[in-house]
């Protein structure tokens, strides 16, 4: 690879600083693997360094092109909207470097295997410790992040069933943490119906976070209901040396000019059903209102393994922490549009379009957001069409008590 090239990895964001840590892994794994390569990452939201400061360091190196990859299961918004957003406008604002982005780790039979190994030592492990249960007696949940883009949706059930066929349960469902549905509570309330001995719960996630934790919290109220069934809980995939494989590809993908991305499912290109009116829209970054404001309290009792329970009024109260409520993706505002929704701070974002953007983001509005972004603007996110579903798809809500 070039001097003048580098790798950039783009990552989410969590208030969950283990979150965090695991993610920086890949970035690690990845400079092994290109020893004489710059390897940089960032992150979308809530945690540091942003995107740009990995891009800037980049570019302090003498680095003139770069491949960015995204730390992504799956294209939905994230991959397709919010990086792309804020690589565009990098690259515009410094016109000596060229950025080449590369698609998602996606379905990959890498990934596959690894998430088969992390389902198989979950099932080892229950095995020795609560005897053997049988194959066929066994359901596997997949548990994917859950979006308004029902091409990613569909991608968690086919990693479903690629699992299901190649272990042969006895049966295999998929639900989702959020946005969409059906969520994990109804999903595994539907799934302890089914007649089977053991259900095992795999989110099918990169890293731990708030979203991993509240799916094994859930895992764990629902099993409470249903003692007659052996719940297992298997870890998410991490750093997984296939995981850093895929990533490997998806870089080589973007030197070989091979990094395509499915366009025929996209709703942003193509009429899918039930989305029609989202062709066409905009491509814009929803997250710089969160843009590097960090993760967790420092002093917050989770001790950095943040469960949300810091945005929670009551919470604070008892642990006397500020409460500073966000916008999360683990607990959305209603889904449908509120066109009047007015923040009441300075919006400063080099982009200059306006455009509406509402949503209520849950956090205190009364401070300025300067972004070297600059665009003022009320946020707006298209309304997911089946907001009323019930079994979904507001996120799951942390228990109380």
């Amino acid at each position: 690879m070039p001097e003048t090239t580098g790798i950039m990895v783009c990552g989410h964001g969590s208030r969950n600083q283990n979150a965090a840590r695991e993610f920086a892994t890949v970035a690690e794994g990845l400079k092994a693997r290109y020893p004489d390569t710059h390897v940089e990452y960032g992150y979308l939201e809530f945690c540091n360094p942003v995107i740009s400061e990995g891009l800037d360091r980049l570019r302090a190196k003498g680095i003139t092109r770069v491949l960015a990859v995204p730390g992504m299961l799956f294209a939905a918004g994230h991959a397709k909207n919010d990086i792309p957003s804020v690589l565009n406008t990098y690259q515009a604002q410094n016109p000596g470097m060229v950025i080449n982005y590369g698609r998602e780790l996606g379905i990959d039979l890498k990934m596959i295997r690894a998430a088969g190994e992390r389902i198989q030592a979950a099932l080892d492990t229950a095995n020795k410790e609560h005897g053997e249960v049988a194959i066929h007696d066994t359901l596997l949940m997949v548990v994917g992040r859950g979006s308004s883009d029902p091409d990613a949706n569909s991608n968690a059930s086919k990693v479903m069933r690629m699992l299901w066929e190649g272990f042969g349960f006895g049966w295999a469902e998929t639900c989702y943490s959020g946005v969409t549905f059906p969520l994990v509570g109804p999903g595994l309330s539907h799934a302890a119906k089914l007649g089977y001995k053991r259900i095992i719960v795999f989110p099918y996630f990169l890293f731990t976070g708030v979203l991993v934790k509240r799916i094994y919290s859930e895992t764990d109220a629902v099993a409470a209901n249903h003692p007659e069934i052996q719940f297992i809980k298997a870890s998410y995939l991490s750093d997984h040396p296939l995981v850093l494989d895929t990533f490997q590809d998806r870089v080589q993908e973007i030197m070989d000019g091979q990094a395509l991305m499915n366009c025929q499912m996209c709703k942003y290109r193509e009429q899918v059903l039930g989305f029609e009116a989202e062709v066409g829209l905009p491509q814009e970054s929803h997250h710089h209102h969160v843009e590097g404001i960090g993760g967790g309290l420092e002093d917050c009792p989770c001790k950095g393994d943040c469960d949300a329970s810091c945005r929670e009024e009551e919470f604070c109260k008892e642990h006397g922490l500020p409460w500073t409520p966000v916008h999360s993706h683990a607990s959305p505002a209603p889904l449908e549009p509120v066109h009047d929704h007015s923040h009441g701070h300075d919006h400063s974002h080099a982009q200059g379009h306006g455009h509406d953007h509402s949503h209520d983001h849950g956090h205190d509005h009364s401070h300025d957001h300067t972004h070297d972004q600059g665009h003022s603007h009320d946020h707006h996110h298209h309304p997911y069409p089946h907001a009323d579903h019930p079994h979904g798809p507001r996120s799951m809500e942390k228990k109380k008590g």
